[in-house]
Parts: C-alpha cells; sequence; structure tokens
C-alpha cells in the first residue's frame, strides 16, 4: 500500500479520512495506554495459581490416596475463597473500567481541515495535533506551528527546566506544555515512541507503596519457609514413630493447612478493589489500589486554590488605571490584547475573554503565560506590554500601589497588573516595566467547601493552601472557607533559596506566589518531618508537586498532565469526595487489621502444635476435616463481611501490635488446652477420635471469643452474625459429627470434660491478654526510648 507523505502534510488540513484508514492498514496507529485494570484472564490466574492453593492441590493428592474423602472438604473451601475473590475483583474492574472512560483526556487533532477530539489511541503517524498549556504529549513528533511553546522534559531529563520549542524541534511524548500554544506533526506511534520505550516511568517513578500490604506479605514470606519443611518434618516423625502412614498424613495436611492463612492477602487485594469500585461509584477513580490505604495515613493536605477551595469559576470585576493618560476601556483592550494574542487558556484568560471581546490587536511577538514567570506578554506595534502578577513583574512596588494592591487582594480578589516594558522576551529579564493598572478577578468558594475543612480538622488532618496567588488574597479565601490558622500566611516570592523550606511549611498555612519548584521543596520538606502528605491540584504548575506527594489527587477538569500523574482522579472535580476516599481508606486498614488477628490465631497455634507434636508420640489432635467448621465459621465468613462494613476510626499504625493482642493469647490458650487434653487423654487412656473431639470444642470456643473480640464496637448486625456462628457450629456438633469425625454430641463424658475447660477459657483469653498488652507495651516504651 501507498505510504502518505508526512512533508506533503497541511497543518490547516490535516490528514483526510482515506489518509487515516490507510496509515491504520498500514499499522501506523497509535496503541492505547495500559490499562489501570487487571485482564479478566490476569485476574484468573493471580487468584488461582497461588503457592498456597498449589499447596492446598498437593495436599489434596495426599489426603486422596488415604481414603478418607470427607477430609478433602478443606478444598471446597479453599475454592469457594478463590472464587468469592475473582468475582468481586471484576465486579470492581467493570466499574472501575468505566469511570476511565470518563476521565480520559482527548487529543484534539485537525482532519478534513476540522478541529475534532479524538482518544490517543486513535492518533495515526501524520496526523496534525493541536497542542494548548497543560497537555501532555501523547506522540513523538516535531512543531510545524509554535505560539511560545515551553515544554517540560523533567521526565525524560530528569531536570524540572522548560525548553522553548520552535518549528521543526523535535517533541517527546510523555513530556509537558507548561506554555504556549501550537501545532506538531505525528512522527512516530505505537511501540516506537519514547514513552512507550520507557514504559510508564515518564508519568510515575513508583508505584504508591503500601503498608498493609507489605506486612501481610512479610508474614506470608515467612510462613512459605515454615509451613513445608515442617510439614515433611512431622510427617517423617509421625511415619517413623509408628503412627501408621494414613494417619501421618492427615495429622500432617491438618497441621499444613492450620499453618496457611488462606484468603489473608486475597480479603486484602479484594478489599481494596471492592473500595476502588465504590469510590468509581462516587465519581472518583483510583489509579492505584495501595493509594486508598496511603491516603487513609494523611495527616497533611496540601491544596491549591483553584479548583479545591473555589470554584475556579473566576470573573473579570474591574479595570483600574493607573496612569491619567489610561482610561478604563483602553487598559480593558489592552488586557483583551495581550491575552488574545498570546492565546493562553488558563482560568484567567478565559475569564478576560468571556469579559471583553477581541480588539484584533497584531501582535509582532508574544510570550505565553508559565507558572514560573507568573506573567504572559505581547509586542504590538508601537509597545510592547506584560500582563500578570505584579510581585513578578516588578522588582519593587511603590509604598503606595503596594497597599492598593494588598487593600483589594484583602477583599478576597486576584490582583495583576498590567505594564509597559522596553522589550518582551522570554530569554531577558524585563527591562524598565511602567505599571498602567491592575485588574481584578473575582473567585467563588464552593458551596460544601466549609463543611469539608472542618470534617478533616476534626480528623487531626492539617490544611495548607500552596498557591501561586497573592498570599493576602488566598488567605482572605481560606479563612472564609473555614481553613484552620489560615492567617498564617507567606510570600514566596521573598523566599531565598537557601531558607530553611522545613520550618517554613510547619509555621505557615497559606502560601502565595509559588513556584512550581517551591511547592515541591514545600512538600518534601513536610516528609522530611515525617509526615503524609497528600497534594492536590489541577494545573501543569502542580504536576512536581503531585509527583513529589505521598498521594497525588487530580481534578478531571484540570490539565492531562496532572491527571495522568495522580493517583486519583476526581471525575466531579469536587474536592468533597476526599472525604469519601479517607473514610474507604480507613475503612480498609481498620477492617483488614482486625480479621488478619482471626487468620494469624491459627497460623500460630498450628505452627507451635506442629513443632511439639515432632517430639510427641501421640498422632496431630485434629484431622483436615476437623478443621473445617473452625476454618469456615469463625474465621473465613465472618471475615468477609467484618472486612467490607464501615469503619471510619482514626488510624493508629500499630498493624502488628493490634494483631498480635488479639491472635497471641488466643493461640497461646489453644496450645496450653491441647496440650492438658492430650495430658489427661494419656492418663485416663482416651481414644483419639475423644480427644480430638475436645480440642476441637476449646479451639472453637476460644476462635468464637477472638470473633467477638473484633467484631467491637458491637451492633444488631454483628451481634445476629456472631451468634449465627455460633449457632451454626454447634449444630455441625449436634447433627453432623459423623461427617465431621467428632464424637456424637449425646456422648456425656464429652461435656464432663469440655463444659468445666470451656468456662475457664474466656478468663484465661482475657487473663493472657492483659499480660500481652503489657508485654508489648513495654516493648514499645523502650524503642521509644531508644529512639528519643
Amino acid at each position: 500500500m501507498a505510504e502518505v507523505n508526512l512533508s506533503n502534510i497541511n497543518p490547516d488540513q490535516g490528514l483526510s479520512n482515506a489518509q487515516v484508514n490507510q496509515q491504520i492498514k498500514n499499522g501506523k496507529k497509535n496503541a492505547a495506554e495500559q490499562s489501570l485494570t487487571r485482564s479478566i484472564q490476569e485476574i484468573l490466574r493471580d487468584n488461582i495459581f497461588t503457592l498456597f492453593n498449589l499447596i492446598n492441590v498437593v495436599l489434596g493428592a495426599l489426603v486422596f490416596y488415604t481414603g478418607s474423602y470427607k477430609n478433602l472438604l478443606f478444598l471446597g473451601i479453599a475454592i469457594f475463597n478463590t472464587a468469592i475473590g475473582i468475582i468481586q475483583e471484576i465486579r470492581s474492574k467493570r466499574q472501575v473500567d468505566k469511570m476511565v472512560l470518563l476521565a480520559e483526556g482527548k487529543t484534539t487533532v485537525i482532519r478534513n481541515s476540522q478541529v475534532i477530539e479524538i482518544r490517543p489511541e486513535n492518533i495515526v503517524l501524520g496526523d496534525i495535533i493541536v497542542l494548548g498549556r497543560g497537555d501532555q504529549i501523547p506522540v513523538d513528533g516535531k512543531v510545524l506551528v509554535s505560539r511560545g511553546i515551553e515544554i517540560d522534559e523533567s521526565p525524560i531529563t530528569g531536570e524540572s527546566v522548560t525548553i522553548s520549542k520552535q518549528v521543526d524541534d523535535q517533541v517527546t511524548s510523555g513530556t509537558y506544555l507548561v506554555g504556549g500554544s501550537g501545532k506538531m506533526l505525528v512522527t512516530k506511534v505505537g511501540k516506537d515512541t519514547f514513552v512507550n520505550h520507557i514504559s510508564n516511568e515518564a508519568k510515575k517513578g513508583e508505584d504508591t507503596s503500601s503498608i498493609l500490604l507489605n506486612t501481610i506479605n512479610r508474614i506470608i514470606k515467612v510462613l512459605t519457609y515454615v509451613i513445608i519443611p515442617l510439614g515433611m518434618i512431622l510427617f517423617a516423625a509421625k511415619l517413623f514413630g509408628g503412627t501408621g502412614i494414613n494417619r501421618a498424613i492427615l495429622g500432617s495436611v491438618a497441621a499444613m493447612i492450620g499453618m496457611i492463612p488462606e484468603g489473608l492477602v486475597l480479603l486484602t487485594s479484594m478489599t481494596l478493589a471492592v473500595s476502588a469500585m465504590h469510590l468509581a461509584r462516587k465519581k472518583t477513580l483510583v489509579r492505584d489500589l495501595p493509594a486508598i490505604e496511603t491516603l487513609a495515613r494523611v495527616d497533611i493536605i496540601c491544596l491549591d486554590k483553584t479548583g479545591t477551595i473555589t470554584s475556579g469559576d473566576l470573573k473579570f470585576v474591574d479595570a483600574i488605571p493607573l496612569k491619567r493618560d489610561v482610561s478604563a476601556t483602553q487598559l480593558k483592550r489592552l488586557t483583551a490584547g495581550i491575552t488574545y494574542a498570546t492565546g493562553d487558556s488558563n482560568e484567567t484568560a478565559n475569564a478576560i475573554k468571556e469579559a471583553i471581546d477581541d480588539p484584533k490587536m497584531v501582535s509582532q511577538k508574544i510570550v505565553p503565560f508559565s507558572s514560573d514567570r507568573k506573567w504572559s506578554g505581547a509586542g504590538f506595534e508601537n509597545d510592547d506590554y506584560v500582563f500578570g502578577a505584579p510581585q513578578f513583574i516588578f522588582k519593587q512596588l511603590s509604598e503606595g500601589t503596594k497597599q492598593q494592591v494588598q487593600h483589594y487582594a484583602s477583599q478576597g480578589y486576584r490582583v495583576l497588573a498590567v505594564a509597559k516594558v522596553d522589550d518582551v522576551d522570554v530569554k531577558q529579564v524585563l527591562k524598565n516595566p511602567e505599571l498602567i493598572g491592575l485588574i481584578l478577578i473575582s473567585d467563588v468558594i464552593r458551596p460544601n467547601a466549609y463543611n469539608t475543612f472542618q470534617y478533616f480538622k476534626n480528623q487531626d488532618v492539617v490544611i495548607k493552601v500552596i498557591s501561586g496567588d497573592d498570599p493576602t488574597t488566598v488567605s482572605t479565601i481560606a479563612q472564609n472557607a473555614g481553613i484552620q490558622n489560615a492567617e498564617r500566611k507567606i510570600d514566596m516570592s521573598t523566599v531565598t533559596d537557601d531558607v530553611d523550606f522545613g520550618k517554613i511549611a510547619t509555621e505557615n498555612t497559606v502560601f502565595g506566589r509559588v513556584t512550581p519548584d517551591q511547592k515541591k521543596r514545600l512538600i518534601s520538606s513536610l516528609q522530611d518531618r515525617q509526615h503524609t502528605v497528600a497534594m492536590t491540584g489541577d494545573g501543569v504548575n502542580d504536576l512536581l508537586a503531585l509527583r513529589q506527594a505521598d498521594c497525588g489527587i487530580a481534578m478531571a477538569s484540570g490539565s492531562e498532565s496532572t491527571k495522568s500523574i495522580a493517583d486519583f482522579v476526581l471525575i466531579n472535580s469536587n474536592f468533597d469526595a476526599m472525604i469519601d476516599v479517607l473514610k474507604e481508606g480507613r475503612r480498609v486498614i481498620n477492617n483488614i487489621e482486625r480479621v488478619a488477628s482471626m487468620y494469624l490465631i491459627k497460623t500460630m497455634y498450628s505452627v507451635a502444635l506442629s513443632f511439639i507434636f515432632v517430639f510427641m508420640t501421640v498422632g496431630y489432635p485434629f484431622e483436615p476435616i476437623q478443621l473445617t467448621p473452625i476454618t469456615s465459621l469463625m474465621v473465613g465468613i465472618p471475615s468477609f463481611f467484618l472486612a467490607l462494613e464501615p469503619n471510619f476510626s482514626r488510624i493508629t499504625n500499630q498493624f502488628m501490635k493490634q494483631v498480635l493482642i488479639v491472635s497471641t493469647p488466643a493461640a497461646i490458650c489453644i496450645v496450653g488446652y491441647i496440650m492438658f487434653i492430650e495430658f489427661i487423654g494419656t492418663v485416663f487412656g482416651m481414644r483419639y477420635e475423644f480427644t480430638s473431639t475436645l480440642c476441637v470444642l476449646l479451639t472453637g470456643a476460644i476462635c468464637w471469643l477472638a470473633l467477638v473480640m473484633v467484631s467491637r464496637p458491637l451492633n444488631r448486625l454483628k451481634v445476629g452474625m456472631d451468634l449465627l456462628v455460633l449457632v451454626a457450629f454447634l449444630a455441625i456438633i449436634v447433627f453432623f459429627n459423623d461427617l465431621f469425625s467428632l464424637v456424637s454430641f449425646f456422648n456425656k463424658d464429652i461435656w464432663l470434660y469440655g463444659i468445666p475447660l470451656i468456662a475457664t477459657a474466656y478468663p484465661l483469653y482475657i487473663f493472657m491478654q492483659g499480660v500481652i498488652a503489657t508485654f508489648l507495651n513495654k516493648r514499645e516504651a523502650k524503642r521509644a526510648k531508644r529512639r528519643g
């Protein structure tokens, strides 16, 4: 097929439909971005082909060899857990994928002389892409038209230095337009682009780390090295101890099943996935699941004023001339002339365009707005003018002008200056700026902003406002929105690079006239002081800060570049949705912390009993079938309900301590009771079925006590669940004792021993819990003393 000649493409006409179809047939089409969610095949693979499932299959084969087929019931529990996890994750995937489509940015191209928006994967070689400030460049290409284009190439070079681009200069995928506008010709697509060579590194340095998952994975890693060798040693000890091969197999399998915390990792991943689904329904896209947990640990949220405190709906208020020979009408015309000439499309520019018609002033040169410069400029036939923040245009303002700017800023207005200069040049410092007048822009506080900030205040989450606007303006708006200590403000344009940013970041709440690099340094300084920091933003000036923060939140109405690196995208651009995200994170951490202790009880007593029974002549106290009621009723089924219930308590960051306070005393009690039962069994010559039934009763009783502990605070639903579990456990003992290899419920000797032992379980458990808590508190105090 004939190739499309890239050198003959007209930048005003673009490709024709026929040429686009030809490029697609030739394979010259861009590739879709990697999905945020795993494919269904990956979900099935990662949930089915796990180490613990492999161990279960091998153990099942050994049990099958013994001919005791009812002991294979543990495989049904494993299959059920895996199926539930798969179903929930697929449901979550579908909901999140819907949100991705809503949040996905479009690329503006010219085809058939018309400007249209297409998805990035539909770009073809030779397309003409229209570029604006804040756009992320989706593919490689070269500049055809430049209206002061400035590119941030920090994703490639690692240096946040803007680079001006002229006609025929190369532009690289993954970089961002921080100033100007123009058009580019697509020269590389798909796998040939730079961004695909470096995968997603251009967008995000490293994945958010999950403390919760990391802790659980460390536990699993240790168990992986313990389960198999310990099980083999136990089997060999029983076999050569004369127990018999079938009994040795069943005892060893029961021990290994007990050691496996099946469902714990699955439950954690599933709970995060369900949280992502809940948030998606509330119009919040989660781009990185562990970020849900990270945000719950955040103690400082840094905001950009526009789009978070305020609606971002800016309005032109007034033009105030400060020269006698310049009228308000002339000042408006001049302001509009600069704005239309530069082609800026930020919120301020849009407010001016909405209020003032294009005066059709012919510009000889332009300098688009930049977050670093804080001004834009244009050169007309006779004179050059700039428009922007007064503090960045003038090295020194007169005292009268300062007071005037402060007066308007204290009323909440955004105050901008129009000045005449000798020469407007992006590469040179402004020479001899002469103030022509001031422009007032108003902003509107979001309706629910006050309630949102009060909620975060009550949760001990500190709010800091980092903005490019005048600190007095921002402080006034922040105070009106109810942000605590908003009167503590600082003008960052007066701050030098060698000052203590940590001290500044800690002492102040409002930071005005902040450059993008200063935003990043402020967040980094807070992190150095052991704070977990979230950053919200919607503009290209927030990129560095979003990338630095522990958790980045972008507005869907913001630039594509900010959305591409954020952990969360607020689809409705509504900061109030952050309350739901915080709650979801707390629910995940608090609930997994509780249910993890239930899983680890079984793991702890199984590991301890395996070590002990290696050296004992009697058989392991359980068969696999006997553990099924405990595993399913006391752990598996309740954990799914408890993991998904509302629980918005503050995070204590004491995962292991909370888990050990519940699981360790329970495991110690179970091991103690089992050893006592084995002792009296040997003394009174009790048969194996009798002692194992007593072991099941005591283990079930203590696990149920632990379940009640982790169910606190109790409500009607949790009380109902706990009682239902207990009734089901008793029903198994009464009606299905043969199936589960238990002695008949009506054997009075079982209750002769069982009732006194069960009666002592609760006080013994509480006593051991107190001992463990005291020990952990003393150890924690010693560590704190060493750190201090």
